[in-house]
């Protein structure tokens, strides 16, 4: 999958599929965790959400490629084959991305917006199979695809520039 089209070629545009797909899914997480919990929405909640969004977002550009995504990527190896398609191999590593990221930010939300406490855990034990499974299909059937689209498109800009790129499929 070095030549895909679909995914990142370099560390410039890993950086920046990685930062799509942490920007969306953590303005979208952000945005429904906080409405869920206070049940309204409203300027003081969208004021809530402006301030909380980006250190989420930093948190997910940190954990992901420190942490999740070098698991995910190993479990990716373990569970397929050289000769699996593209979707199978990209189906795996949402689903093991998915489940560290929500774990891991489900806890630190929690801290974040709750504080560290004796709720901590169970409010964890409560949140997160939803916060997994939304986060399952929203980068599913959009965020990841979004990202894939746009590293599309940086690709066939670059190979206009250079016609002597072979792409193969």
């Amino acid at each position: 999958m070095k030549n895909e089209t679909r995914l990142p070629r370099n560390g410039k545009e890993g950086a920046l599929y990685g930062g799509i797909i942490c920007f969306l899914t953590s303005l979208f997480m952000s945005s429904f965790s906080i409405i869920t919990v206070t049940g309204e929405f409203n300027g003081e909640i969208a004021m809530d959400i402006i301030k909380i969004w980006p250190i989420m977002f930093i948190i997910a550009m940190v954990i992901e490629p420190v942490l999740v995504g070098r698991i995910a990527e190993n479990m990716v190896k373990k569970f397929t084959q050289p000769t699996d398609s593209f979707n199978a191999k990209i189906l795996f590593r949402i689903v093991f991305t998915v489940f560290g990221m929500s774990m891991c930010m489900t806890f630190i939300g929690g801290i974040i917006g709750n504080g560290f406490n004796s709720d901590t855990f169970s409010n964890f034990i409560s949140y997160w199979p939803r916060n997994f499974f939304i986060v399952l299909i929203a980068e599913s059937l959009v965020i990841q695809p979004l990202a894939r689209m746009a590293m599309v498109k940086i690709h066939a800009n670059q190979d206009k520039k250079d016609p002597a790129v072979v792409i193969i499929k």
